[in-house]
């Protein structure tokens, strides 16, 4: 009797075991407000996923797309979480969250907290002005000599900002949809961003337009124009195995989720 309970004991062990291992949880912070990287939506669809703690609210875009091939590959339970920009990596520190995956550059700054994947998306530097502004032909930096420019808070676009010449550099803000009303309502002359974000920016209101410097632009690192994944220095085992993740998603099919996902977004 005694070894039948004991085999008894071993097999419900074993199926506990079974069913934590199954139900390995992912969690994802990210800002649901950053087109076309992640945005919120009420709709659900095949490319959304839910909000966690915000029911009948959904993400979407290019950072969802990652989070979901991630978590399929590693066989876990995707979780993700809305978190304001400038909570993201306290959020990921105090283990709320395993990963930031938010259009976050890895710049050296943040190395100083947290630890980074290989890149999983390279973009460009480019302005963005009113639709009647004076700079609609500008092709340098030089050309936006004197401007009003603005950008968003602890972002390295706002750090960037100072290599205008005579630049007035303005008070950074939270979001890009307050970014676009400082452009549209004429209080700011520029705004400074990166690709994917300009254009969504430039389809949803008609009275943006971007502007590339394609004669001479911002002297930029790498981690100017790259973002990568975000995880807590211990994580090496995580780090590790996103990055073989990373691996597998070829250049091509990145593009693709960018393209598709400036397309939803505008729709």
């Amino acid at each position: 009797m005694r070894k039948i309970l004991s085999l008894f004991a071993v097999l419900a062990s074993i199926i506990v075991l079974a069913a934590c291992s199954s139900d390995r949880v992912l969690v994802v912070g990210l800002e649901a407000a950053y087109a076309p990287f992640n945005w919120s939506t009420p709709t659900k669809t095949e490319f959304t996923h839910e909000l966690d703690g915000q029911p009948g609210v959904y993400v979407d875009g290019f950072d969802v797309q990652m989070a979901k091939e991630i978590a399929k590959q590693l066989d876990r339970r995707l979780v993700i979480k809305a978190i304001d920009w400038e909570g993201l990596i306290p959020a990921l520190n105090s283990n709320q969250i395993d990963l930031i995956i938010a259009g976050m550059s890895p710049t050296e700054e943040r190395k100083e907290n947290v630890a980074f994947s290989e890149e999983y998306y390279r973009s460009e530097v480019v302005m963005v002005v009113h639709a009647q502004s004076d700079y609609l032909d500008a092709t340098k930096l030089s050309d936006f000599s004197g401007v009003r420019a603005v950008a968003q808070t602890g972002t390295i676009y706002d750090d960037l900002i100072d290599q205008i010449p005579s630049v007035i550099h303005q008070e950074s803000l939270a979001t890009y949809s307050a970014l676009a009303t400082a452009v549209t309502s004429r209080s700011a002359d520029v705004l400074v961003a990166e690709l994917p974000v300009a254009q969504s920016l430039v389809a949803l209101n008609n009275q943006l337009r971007m502007v590339r410097l394609t004669d001479g632009g911002f002297d930029t690192l790498e981690e100017d124009v790259t973002v990568a994944i975000a995880l807590r220095k211990s994580d090496t085992t995580l780090l590790d195995e996103v990055n073989a993740v990373l691996a597998t998603i070829s250049i091509e099919t990145r593009n693709a989720w960018m393209a598709s996902a400036l397309e939803r977004q505008d729709a």
